[in-house]
């Protein structure tokens, strides 16, 4: 692995966990971190009542950078790992889902972007 992508992997995980307090400041309970399936990742599975939130972190300079940084086709790769989740958590399959974005922005508060997208059908 090179050095600037060391960096980036350090920082990820760093805004990993300022989102996963942020959240559980919130009420939300984690369930996974990093869930991988072969068809993509969430950075966050988190359940706050009925509701169990699949949760992209994403680092950049603005909230709006942050939103647009999740292309369709990660969203789409998050919406199948999601149905992977689901297909595994009966709580998930029979509650509400949704998809979410936490903005990591330097030298401000996180901000929770609830229903950020939509997964596919």
């Amino acid at each position: 692995m090179t050095a600037p992508r060391r960096e980036a992997e350090r920082r990820g995980r760093k805004a990993e966990l300022v989102a996963l307090w942020f959240l559980r400041l919130k009420g939300y309970r984690l369930l996974k971190r990093r869930f991988r399936t072969g068809a993509g990742e969430v950075d966050l599975v988190m359940r706050r009542g009925d509701v169990t939130a699949f949760i992209e972190v994403k680092e950049r300079s603005s909230v709006d950078d942050a939103v647009a940084a999740v292309t369709e086709r990660q969203s789409r790769r998050i919406s199948a790992a999601a149905r992977s989740w689901m297909a595994r958590d009966q709580a998930a399959a029979r509650g509400v889902c949704r998809f979410d974005i936490v903005a990591i922005v330097p030298y401000h508060w996180p901000r929770h972007v609830e229903n950020a997208f939509y997964g596919d059908d």
